[in-house]
């Protein structure tokens, strides 16, 4: 029976919890951990756990606990992971893996030399439509991918930004690129690799009470010359999201959707219904995902610790969706054209460089402690479309 803790109780935490609870043969709940313990103590209570409430993380670090989730803000995740894993701990990071490139490289610097495991949350990949896009994807029924389009489109109302970390570079590490796209831009790294290169612009058009961008735009380019686009917003209504995918011989996306076209003479197109039965029938074939969102990656993680088998979704990958992201910040607020790798030698490597840098939209001059406990939206469902 593995032994697990919590580490903050904010609205992200409650799909920690729910996660675990559904293995609860493999694994325990024993602690959860905030600064504001009553907020911890709530936790407990509304899920009736056997746990303690802590105020002070420090505590769980000598205790026999096998797993922690780390559910804080961006800028704590570096010191805090550093610390669970070299007390002996595997550690569930929520996204963004850190603020910064240097942080990422701590993290995995700690996970090599305790040799626990270190999985960055990217709960997206854990759901059907997205397994099977990928699988498709990698089939090569669609040929080359010449084109990706990403619309991570999301809505936050401007007291959003009134949290006290949210909103700065300095704590959040970015806006929502970093802490709304990241789903999106993880899972088109996983399904397409790292582009070459990319050019970026960004901007804050609906909340003044924030330092960070609330809509950006990155146009990418790969190194077999395939283009791509990833538009990451909070001010789009209805919050639609996709991701799309141009082959030579068709076009897939999330929600599912499939078109195949062949040529007539003249080079118009005209539709190709055997390609895409064939696609269909292989999409149709592929298996469902047992466990779905959170559940899968911490079912995921579990499995790794009982196994040994690699988790999907390691601090190698988690540093790759932040590289992308840096590099949306640079080209953004310089204004260059930004090709990967980004080093130690990059201006943005660092938290430092990247408030010195990044464009600042707005200054934050107030703020709120906590807002009321109440549900949150984490993406869509990706269900196919009708």
């Amino acid at each position: 029976m593995l032994k697990v803790a919590i580490i903050g109780s904010g609205a992200i935490s409650t799909a920690h919890i729910e996660a675990y609870l559904q293995f609860q043969e493999r694994c325990q709940i024993v602690a959860i951990s905030d600064i504001y313990v009553d907020k911890a103590q709530a936790r407990i209570d509304q899920f009736q756990l056997n746990a303690r409430a802590v105020k002070e993380y420090k505590e769980l670090l000598d205790e026999d606990i096998d797993v922690i989730s780390i559910c804080t803000p961006p800028y704590t995740h570096a010191p805090l992971t550093v610390a669970c894993l070299e007390a002996g701990k595997h550690v569930i990071v929520e996204k963004p893996m850190a603020s910064s490139l240097e942080e990422c490289d701590q993290m995995n610097a700690a996970a090599e030399r305790s040799g626990k495991i270190l999985s960055i949350v990217a709960q997206n990949r854990f759901k059907t439509p997205m397994m099977k896009l990928k699988s498709v994807l990698d089939s090569g029924l669609m040929g080359n991918i010449v084109h990706a389009q990403v619309d991570s489109f999301w809505w936050r109302g401007h007291s959003y930004y009134d949290l006290w970390w949210r909103g700065t570079w300095e704590k959040e590490g970015g806006g929502c690129t970093l802490n709304h796209a990241v789903h999106h831009i993880d899972a088109l790294l996983w399904m397409m690799g790292r582009p070459r290169e990319i050019q970026a612009f960004m901007s804050n058009v609906s909340h003044d009470n924030a330092e960070v961008e609330d809509l950006s735009i990155g146009l990418l380019r790969y190194e077999n010359g395939a283009l791509g686009q990833v538009t990451s917003s909070v001010v789009h209504h209805g919050e639609e999201q996709q991701l799309i995918f141009q082959g030579s011989q068709a076009r897939v996306s999330v929600p599912w959707n499939l078109k195949a076209s062949s040529a007539k003479q003249n080079g118009f197109p005209e539709p190709n219904p055997a390609l895409e039965e064939e696609i269909q029938t292989f999409y149709d074939t592929l298996p469902e995902v047992r466990y779905e969102g959170h559940t899968g990656q911490i079912d995921n993680v579990l499995t790794a610790i009982e196994t040994g088998a690699p988790v999907l979704i390691d601090g190698v990958s988690g540093r790759q969706t932040l590289e992308f992201i840096i590099g949306i910040y640079k080209s953004a607020s310089t204004g260059e054209l930004v090709r990967f790798p980004l080093g130690p030698e990059d201006p943005f490597y660092t938290r430092s460089g990247i408030q010195e840098k990044a464009t600042h939209f707005y200054e934050k001059s107030s703020s709120v402690e906590n807002f009321q406990d109440v549900s949150i939206t984490t993406g869509s469902n990706y269900r196919t479309q009708g």
